[in-house]
């Protein structure tokens, strides 16, 4: 777990913008299959995707997971291990920015606002697994090394 200000900043550039890669490559891949083009999209919208991303998670998503997870998912009687707690909050955190950001690709790509239960749920599937096993793991690693 980040421990100052500096290594929050750290771990969620490094977390975020390995999740916003991710994530729009699998969205532009999904909607118009991988080509060269696909290639130009993902690093063009990359950057304002990063943006938003890290505007929600400072401002919207973190705090409140942060909040749900420490008043009310892991009360005070129990044992709060790290392992408890960083399970916990990605969870609440992948919930949370898959929420805001499903949204925001449906309003950038001009689609229906009916298709966004359907964005959501093709997004939280690929999400969980990709900050779970992979990005999580990445992030959590980078932040020991620079805590050592």
């Amino acid at each position: 777990m980040p421990k100052n200000l500096k290594e929050e900043l750290i771990f969620t550039l490094v977390l975020a913008g390995l999740m916003v890669f991710g994530m729009t490559s699998y969205n532009v891949v999904l909607s118009q299959g991988f080509s060269l083009n696909s290639i130009n999209e993902i690093f063009t919208g990359y950057p304002l995707g990063l943006f938003v991303a890290l505007l929600c998670d400072f401002v919207i998503v973190g705090p409140i997971a942060k909040k749900i997870a420490f008043r009310m998912l892991i009360p005070k009687y129990m044992k709060k291990t790290a392992t408890k707690i960083a399970l916990t909050i990605s969870l609440l955190m992948v919930a949370g920015m898959v929420s805001c950001m499903s949204l925001f690709g449906v309003l950038i790509n001009n689609q229906n606002l009916l298709s966004y239960p359907t964005t959501w749920i093709l997004n939280i599937i690929v999400a969980l697994p990709l900050q779970l096993l992979i990005v999580g793991p990445i992030s959590r690693f980078v932040l020991s090394s620079i805590q050592s």
